[in-house]
């Protein structure tokens, strides 16, 4: 399947030949954008998989608008630049730039290059989510532990059984463990 890709950039005659570039390695070309022509629109209504920017050096604007597409649109974004001072590059792997490559955009490099990219960001968008996961879990293991605690303090009974009793109210109501323990510490706190 042919990746969808949108060209970012600057130079009208050289985004021409970057898009005959990509198009000879079997990419589609759905769109070729100067920096700052609203991208974060442009990504999901052509529905771009990739989006790569040749330039000469990324400003502060246009790294901004690679960590939203990054971040918010969840798309690999590959950089190619002229720019090799380790500020530049940082300030790119921090804006969420999936690949940057020095000396500019070459023919012979493209598909490589994407195609690490857009492994990369696949396996960074599989760490994200366990990490969420990780955490929501996290938050919700304290929350029950919390409410175990409140009702141990108030029924005077053992962990085992305090949990005992939650895990009996949610299969009663037909509610989450975690949900059963947010109204029990939300009647602790209303009751004082």
């Amino acid at each position: 399947m042919s990746l969808r890709v949108i060209v970012v950039d600057d130079e009208p005659d050289r985004a021409v030949l970057v898009r005959e570039a990509l198009e000879a390695e079997g990419f589609t070309v759905v769109g070729v954008f100067p920096t700052g022509a609203g991208l974060m629109t442009k990504v999901p209504e052509l529905q771009a998989d990739v989006i790569i920017v040749d330039i000469d050096s990324p400003d502060r604007d246009t790294l901004e608008d690679m960590r939203r597409v990054t971040f918010e649109q969840r798309r690999p974004v590959v950089m190619f630049a002229q720019d090799g001072k380790p500020e530049t590059i940082r300030a790119a792997v921090e804006a969420g730039v999936a690949a940057y490559v020095v000396d500019g955009l070459k023919a012979e490099r493209v598909k490589p290059v994407v195609d690490v990219a857009v492994a990369r960001f696949a396996q960074f968008q599989g760490l994200r989510t366990e990490l969420h996961k990780a955490k929501s879990s996290l938050a919700e293991r304290k929350l029950v532990e919390k409410a175990k605690g409140i009702l141990m303090q108030r029924r005077q009974c053992s962990e085992e059984e305090a949990y005992k009793l939650m895990r009996k109210m949610a299969m009663d109501q037909k509610a989450r463990l975690v949900d059963i323990a947010n109204r029990i510490i939300e009647a602790a706190d209303l009751l004082g």
